[in-house]
């Protein structure tokens, strides 16, 4: 049974931790990766997961 698991998504430009989230927890499934808005680069970038 699959479950939630909270999330970090990082700017993969500056690096900076803007946005926590969950998703479903499954075996060989690749990590999260959003464009999202960076409040420290004012762009959309993309941001990756992290633990």
């Amino acid at each position: 049974m699959a479950r939630r698991v909270p999330v970090t998504l990082v700017c993969s430009v500056c690096g900076s931790r803007n946005y926590r989230t969950t998703r479903l927890q499954e075996v060989g499934q690749k990590p999260l990766e959003l464009k999202k808005h960076c409040s420290t680069c004012k762009a959309h970038t993309l941001h990756k997961e992290s633990k």
